[in-house]
Order: C-alpha cells, then sequence, then structure tokens
C-alpha cells in the first residue's frame, strides 16, 4: 500500500480521536498496515502523518471550496457551490472538521500556523466574494467570519447531539444570510 492510499484511513483515525487519540496502534490497525511499514511511509512518526494528513485536507479544501468561491459567476451561486462542497466534505454534518480537531491540545503548537492559515485563507476568500455582492468591507469581515463560526458551531453540535439537522439549516441559509443588504 503506497503512503498516498493509508491518507484516507489516517484522516479518519485523526478525525474520530485527535491528534492525542491518534495512537500507532489505532493508525496501525486503520491502515492495515505494521508499525515498522507505518514508519516506513513516515518516519517522523505521528507527526509526519498529521502533517501529512492536514496538508491532503487543505488541499482539498482549496480544490472544494476556496477555487469556487475565486472562480467567475454571481457570488450568491458562487456561495451555494461552496455551502454544497462543505456538505459533501463533512459528510453532511457527520464528520468532523479536521482542522478543529488539530487546533485543540498537543496539536495546536504543531500545526497552529497550518490551521490559522487554513481558517484565514477561507474567510479572506469569503470577505472577497460578499464584498462584491456590495456589502462593505467591515461588514463582509464580520459575516465571513460568523459564517465559519456557524460552519464549526453546527458540526459540533450535529456531533454532539448525533443530529445533522442543525448542519444542514446553516448550510441552508449561509448564501442568502452572507448577502442580505444591509439596512
Amino acid at each position: 500500500m503506497s503512503k498516498e492510499e493509508v491518507i484516507p484511513q489516517l484522516t479518519k483515525v485523526f478525525r474520530q480521536y485527535g491528534y492525542e487519540g491518534a495512537t500507532l496502534a489505532r493508525l496501525s490497525e486503520a491502515t492495515g498496515l505494521g508499525k515498522a511499514s507505518l514508519y516506513h511511509h513516515f518516519p517522523k512518526g505521528k507527526e509526519e502523518m498529521a502533517a501529512v494528513v492536514l496538508k491532503s485536507m487543505s488541499d482539498r479544501v482549496e480544490a472544494s471550496i476556496i477555487e469556487p468561491l475565486r472562480s467567475s459567476g454571481e457570488p450568491v451561486d458562487r456561495i451555494r457551490v461552496m455551502t454544497k462542497n462543505v456538505d459533501k466534505l463533512y459528510s453532511g454534518g457527520k464528520q468532523s472538521c479536521l482542522l478543529a480537531v488539530l487546533a485543540l491540545g498537543e496539536a495546536k503548537n504543531l500545526f497552529h500556523n497550518e490551521i490559522q492559515n487554513a481558517f484565514n485563507v477561507w474567510i479572506d476568500t469569503l470577505v472577497q466574494v460578499v464584498m462584491e455582492a456590495g456589502i462593505e468591507r467591515s461588514q463582509a469581515q464580520q459575516r465571513a467570519e460568523d459564517a465559519i463560526l456557524e460552519i464549526q458551531g453546527s458540526l459540533i453540535l450535529a456531533r454532539s447531539l448525533d443530529n445533522t439537522v442543525p448542519f444542514k439549516r446553516v448550510l441552508e441559509r449561509l448564501p442568502e444570510e452572507l448577502l442580505l443588504a444591509s439596512g
């Protein structure tokens, strides 16, 4: 099994257990690779595995969320594509946000800059789209931050209540809320 082939299994473990809970035993079991094989692919151990998983997720966010927001078209349509892709990325609210999980505990110190950058890029890109719809910068900034806050909060609530309805509701109303004329 190649390094690229084990990334989805590693991702599941880090999403479910966080950095501290992603033990070598769990990572080995999830991938079907022995510890020696894991170290062959990832000589720096768990930290390298988490870094590769984080990079893979960042690439997915770039392709499915950031690029559609930067594309041409009406702002509301681009935001609708973003929310549709956010829904897919988090399996309809059933999956935790890897960025949020790795922003806690020991991993926070290891990956703070990468996680901060990922959220800043998402917010900044969303700000640009909202401004294109005629909303002034400070209001667009607040709305973009609130949108990410609602997405992340609804993911936590969906997982905690074992109910994806709040997540779906947030995604459904976000495009119009982000672009609602100030009044």
